[in-house]
């Protein structure tokens, strides 16, 4: 049996290119998945998602970062330890990095995959991603797409 598979879209969706992680996940919700890979949303769940880590030998993160890229800039990363992951992880950052920090106390850590897109430091409340942010959803659906393939080589 192939091992387990978590994709995690997190994100406010309230808070608008912050929750990119989860518009992704709701595109990403269209499609077929093989039975070992699951798919959720995790919102800003924070440490309500620990216990994932312990469920999942891989996950896939996807969300929002406040980097030195311009806005809609897609990056993957393989973080190891919470010093790996950027500086800024929009607005729950503290949460992931804690979450992550947390599984190594308890010496539970799955492989991790984080797919970031760089948002703008000031969001309006509302719920529809800025257009050019709502057109990276593809790039990150892609991008999902290919971390599962190499997983699957």
């Amino acid at each position: 049996m192939k091992h387990k598979i978590l994709i995690l879209g997190l994100g406010n969706i309230l808070l608008q290119d912050e929750g990119i992680g989860v518009h992704s996940l709701k595109e990403m919700e269209k499609m077929k998945w093989p039975d070992h890979v699951d798919l959720l949303d995790g919102g800003t769940g924070g440490f309500v998602l620990l216990s994932l880590f312990q469920d999942y030998q891989t996950m896939i993160i996807i969300d929002a970062a406040l980097t030195n890229d311009p806005p809609g800039t897609v990056n993957t990363i393989q973080p190891k330890f919470a010093k790996d992951f950027p500086k800024s992880l929009s607005t729950h950052e503290l949460g992931l990095k804690d979450m992550i920090e947390s599984s190594i106390l308890l010496e539970k850590v799955p492989s991790l995959y984080l797919i970031t897109c760089t948002i703008h430091p000031e969001q309006k409340m509302s719920v529809e991603l800025t257009p050019d942010i709502e057109e990276c959803i593809p790039v990150i659906v892609k991008e999902t797409l290919r971390i599962l393939k190499k997983l699957e080589e």
